[in-house]
């Protein structure tokens, strides 16, 4: 039986980091290549496969149609054979991702799916840390970070990963008392329970309901989402939240303030270097967190 030609490794392996990386420039550096150097390998690949993969522009490189289908069908087979090759490596090794998350969505999102990512990944263990500043510290202590953002700084590989609206949440019994219509004198009698770092999302809302300079009694802040759940449910203040937060945690205490449609200032984003996406445990947690929907 006659053996099928492949396609030669190395340009698979330029074409491959240059889709993940987004740059061709940084490719080049990651293979310690050219910049042309690198081209050469993918117009190889273009010439064996018969289509153009990229568009050259002003030394810019973007997938085409045939590109984008190429990727689809050539990566998952590239993950299968590395997964192959860890199966029969007699120095099989337990592959460790440092990452950063939030405790309420470790708790409401990732958590519950953590399951799959096992099955399909059971030499994947994650280190997971819940310390502040996550965006901070990743490239130094963390591998990567699930955080919630107006917007990751440049420069980190970053995907969104929902989009929110702004609530206000509190127990059913204090939202009895304030009623369904905006109040100015009740809502200035209240406590507000804000997030440290979401402090504009309590601007918004206020702008939403026509009380921009709204004073509460007192705003009393956290650094933990599940908390202010919590806070709140005890009738201890309003917390204003992401409506997804509320719907997740399923507790009958609590109640929403109002019908009023608030886009959130801020999304949840995962964020990593750009390089990092070349090490196995960050990149199969990547592809397993942009395919589960999270």
């Amino acid at each position: 039986m006659a053996t099928r030609r492949l396609p030669p490794l190395r340009a698979l392996e330029a074409f491959v980091r240059t889709v993940r990386l987004g740059s061709a420039r940084a490719a080049a550096d990651e293979l310690g290549l050219s910049p042309s150097a690198l081209s050469r390998r993918i117009g190889n690949l273009e010439e064996f496969v018969g289509k153009k993969l990229f568009t050259r522009a002003r030394q810019a490189m973007q997938l085409t149609d045939d590109g984008h289908a190429f990727y689809e069908a050539v990566n998952p087979q590239l993950e299968a054979l590395a997964r192959a090759v860890e199966s029969q490596s007699e120095n099989l090794s337990v592959l460790r991702l440092h990452l950063g998350v939030l405790p309420l969505f470790g708790t409401q999102r990732l958590f519950p799916k953590l399951g799959d990512l096992r099955e399909r990944h059971p030499l994947l263990h994650i280190d997971i840390d819940t310390g502040a500043h996550l965006e901070d510290r990743v490239g130094d202590v963390l591998d990567a970070a699930i955080i919630l953002s107006r917007g990751p700084s440049r420069g980190l590989h970053a995907v969104r990963l929902d989009y929110n609206k702004v609530h206000a949440i509190c127990s059913r019994e204090l939202a009895d008392k304030i009623g369904p219509v905006p109040d100015a004198e009740k809502l200035a009698r209240q406590t507000f329970l804000i997030h440290n770092e979401l402090s504009e999302s309590f601007t918004a809302w206020r702008a939403e309901i026509g009380m921009p300079e709204l004073e509460p009694a007192a705003i009393d802040h956290f650094d933990s989402g599940q908390l202010m759940l919590e806070a709140a449910a005890q009738g201890l203040g309003i917390a204003i939240m992401h409506d997804d937060h509320m719907r997740r945690a399923a507790d009958g205490r609590l109640a929403t303030l109002f019908d009023v449609d608030v886009e959130s200032p801020y999304s949840y984003w995962f964020v990593c270097k750009p390089t990092a996406l070349e090490e196995r445990p960050v990149r199969l947690f990547h592809d397993w967190l942009v395919k589960a929907g999270l």
